[in-house]
């Protein structure tokens, strides 16, 4: 296991770079997080995040359909926020493990 450091908080994270313990995370975190993804983060951003953060305490199944039926945003919105890898980068930003979804 590395560390980084994001916001001025050193942080654990595994060999690709997610946070391994997710109440480390905190909005400053993710905007840093967001910009070494080349995402300029928005509110709609950080609501999506908060949404896959809520799901994973619950231990809940997180997917791209997940996201799209959430009512914060549509699937095809999701990819225009997180493009190339959304699962993946959405995830990494909300400072939670990868979704066993993604590859």
């Amino acid at each position: 296991m590395s560390q980084k450091v994001f916001a001025g908080t050193t942080v654990d994270v595994n060999e690709e770079g997610y946070m391994t313990d997710s109440t480390q995370w905190t909005k400053e975190i993710a905007k840093e997080i967001a910009t070494e993804e080349n995402i300029d983060l928005t509110d709609k951003h950080l609501a999506v995040c908060e949404f896959l953060r809520d799901k994973q305490s619950k231990g809940e199944n997180i997917t791209i359909r997940s996201v799209g039926n959430s009512g914060i945003i549509d699937i095809k919105g999701f990819y225009q926020l997180f493009p190339g890898a959304p699962m993946k980068k959405a995830a990494k930003i909300a400072g939670i493990p990868k979704p066993a979804s993604c590859v």
